[in-house]
């Protein structure tokens, strides 16, 4: 535990309903949701597990306050990378502002290090402003327009990488 309260840990198969709930609220209150998101959300274990990735949990004494996931990237350029994607990024609202999103990509990009991955890519939405600068903070780099890969996503106007 943090001195917060709070650790980050893998994913638990029990964990589903909250990694669902937490990621639904932001997206359906911001944007709706998306046929990869309903795939993603339903069936962490198929979508993302069994795929090579990975979720984590910010668990607050049993309590999920935040997630995260990272998989082998869907689109990724041929140049010789081994490319990640970090997906479902989610702290329950009334915690975030603790450093709970940054301890959550910090274990992702630990993972992506472990599985021998040297660039990571994300997509988001400039309209999410304390993510894209978490983001920045940590090292990503915007793409340009010419630079972005095919998105499955209407709501991603933003897409990022970090080369490891």
């Amino acid at each position: 535990m943090t001195e917060n309260g709070w650790r980050v840990r893998p994913f638990m198969p029990g964990d589903a309903p909250s990694f669902a709930a937490l990621n639904r609220r932001w997206i359906e209150e911001l944007f709706g949701i998306e046929e990869q998101d309903i795939r993603q959300l339903e069936h962490p274990q198929a979508a993302i597990l069994d795929n090579g990735g990975f979720i984590a949990c910010a668990d607050a004494d049993g309590w999920v306050i935040g997630t995260g996931a990272i998989l082998p990237a869907a689109h990724p350029p041929d140049d010789g990378r081994k490319w990640m994607e970090i997906i479902k990024m989610a702290t329950e609202p009334a915690m975030q502002g603790r450093g709970i999103g940054a301890a959550i990509l910090t274990r992702l990009l630990d993972f992506a290090r472990e599985s021998g991955a040297d660039a990571i890519w994300l997509e988001t939405n400039a309209k999410l402003e304390a993510a894209t600068a978490l983001y920045e903070k940590s090292g990503f780099r915007a793409l340009t327009s010419e630079e972005a890969w095919p998105s499955p996503y209407d709501r991603c106007n933003l897409q990022m990488v970090l080369k490891l």
